[in-house]
C-alpha cells in the first residue's frame, strides 16, 4: 500500500527541489560584483544596493538574473525632476559595463534605450548549461533630496522609490522567521510562476511582510498569506510597504482575475488541509499537486491511492463527522500596516505514521 506524508513534509520537500542551488548563487554574486566594481570604479563616490530574489533570499531554480543599483552622486542637483533624465547616466555606466568587463565576458550585450527603468547586461553564458542566458538589471539612481528614497529612472523621467528600504524590510522578516518568510514567498513564488503570473514577485513579497511574521509551518504561512492576499486585493493594489512610491504595485491581471486566482489556490489548500487532518494524505496530496501544477515540484499520488481514498471518504457514516475532519483552524492574519507578528497558531498537522 502506497503511504504519504504529512502535508508540511511534502511542500518542504517540494521547497527543496525548486531552491536556489549554491553554485548558482555563488556565479551570480562574482558577476554582480564584477558589474558593482565597474559601476564604482566609473562614479567615484556613488553606493551601491543589492535587491531581488538573491539578496531577499528566495531565489528559485534555475537562476538566470540578479539584481542591483548604484546610488549616484548629484550633489549639484544636475538630475531630477524637471531636470536632467537618466539617460546619461545610463549610457556612462552601460559604457564602463563594457569596457571593464570585456576582458572575462567578451560576448557581454548591454542595453538600455528604450527601457523602462533599468540597464540589462546580458552575459550570453548561462550559469549552466542548457538555461537561457544569464542577465543583470541595473538601476542607475540618485538620492531623493526631501527626504527617504531614491529617484529610479522611468525612461527619460524620474519615480521615486526605495529598494534599499525594500531589502531591508525583507531581511528583517527572514530574521524574524528564522527565513519562514522566504521558504513561503519562494513557494508562492512558483505557485504564481506555474498559474499565470497574476502577481509580480514584489507583490508576493510585500503582501508577506504583514502576514508571515512568526515561524509557523510553511502550509499556515501559505494559507495566511492566501486569507491576507484575498482580502487585500479585493480592496485594491498594494501600496509601497515603504510608504515612498507614488503608486501602489501594478497587478498583472485585473483585479477580479487575480482575486479570482487566488481564492481557487486558496480552496485547493484549504482542501488539502482538511484532508490531511482527517488521515486522507493521498487526497491530500493531490490537492497539493493541483495547486502548484507542477509535477516536477510536486507530483501527484497514483491513482489507485487516490481511488482507495475516495472510496473510504465516501462510505465513511455520514452525520458524524469526526474531530478531524472538519473546518480547518482559522489564523487570524496581521491588520494591514501592524509592525508586530500576529499572535497566531501553527496549522494543526497529522503526525507521519499515525
Amino acid at each position: 500500500m502506497d503511504q504519504y506524508p504529512t502535508i508540511e513534509t511534502v511542500v518542504n520537500d517540494a521547497r527543496s527541489r525548486i531552491e536556489v542551488r549554491k553554485a548558482e548563487i555563488d556565479e551570480a554574486r562574482k558577476r554582480r560584483a564584477a558589474i558593482v566594481a565597474a559601476l564604482r570604479k566609473e562614479f567615484v563616490g556613488s553606493r551601491h544596493y543589492v535587491n531581488g530574489s538573491i539578496a531577499h533570499g528566495d531565489a528559485l531554480t534555475p537562476l538566470t538574473d540578479v539584481d542591483l543599483g548604484l546610488v549616484i552622486s548629484n550633489d549639484d542637483g544636475v538630475y531630477g525632476p524637471g531636470k536632467k533624465g537618466p539617460g546619461e547616466l545610463q549610457e556612462r555606466a552601460a559604457s564602463a559595463i563594457r569596457r571593464e568587463l570585456a576582458s572575462e565576458y567578451g560576448d557581454l550585450r548591454v542595453e538600455f534605450r528604450d527601457r523602462k527603468r533599468s540597464i540589462l547586461v546580458r552575459f550570453r553564458d548561462p550559469i549552466r548549461k542548457g538555461l537561457p542566458d544569464f542577465t543583470a538589471d541595473v538601476i542607475t539612481a540618485i538620492d531623493y533630496p526631501g527626504g527617504r528614497g531614491l529617484y529610479i529612472p522611468r525612461f527619460n523621467a524620474w519615480d521615486r522609490s526605495d529598494p534599499e528600504t525594500h531589502t531591508s524590510l525583507v531581511t528583517g522578516a527572514n530574521a524574524r522567521t528564522e527565513s519562514v518568510y522566504a521558504r513561503t514567498v519562494r513557494l508562492l513564488k512558483h505557485w504564481n510562476r506555474q498559474n499565470g503570473q497574476p502577481l509580480c514577485s514584489w507583490n508576493i513579497k510585500a503582501l508577506a511582510l504583514y502576514c508571515v511574521n512568526s515561524e509557523d509551518a510553511l502550509v499556515s504561512s501559505m494559507r495566511d498569506w492566501f486569507h491576507y492576499a484575498i482580502d487585500e486585493l479585493r480592496i485594491g493594489e498594494t501600496e509601497d510597504p515603504a510608504r515612498v512610491a507614488d503608486k501602489p504595485i501594478k497587478l498583472n491581471a485585473s483585479q477580479t482575475e487575480v482575486v479570482k486566482k487566488l481564492e481557487d489556490a486558496s480552496r485547493k489548500l484549504e482542501k488539502a488541509i482538511t484532508y490531511d487532518l482527517a488521515g486522507y494524505p493521498a487526497l491530500a496530496q493531490k490537492e497539493l499537486a493541483d495547486l502548484f501544477n507542477d509535477p516536477e515540484m510536486l507530483p501527484a499520488p497514483s491513482r489507485d491511492a487516490v481511488l482507495r481514498e475516495g472510496v473510504r471518504l465516501h462510505s465513511a457514516p455520514h452525520g458524524k463527522p469526526s474531530k478531524a475532519f472538519g473546518a480547518p483552524l482559522l489564523v487570524t492574519s496581521a491588520a494591514p500596516g501592524a509592525a508586530a507578528a500576529p499572535a497566531a497558531a501553527s496549522t494543526p498537522v497529522r503526525s507521519w505514521g499515525q
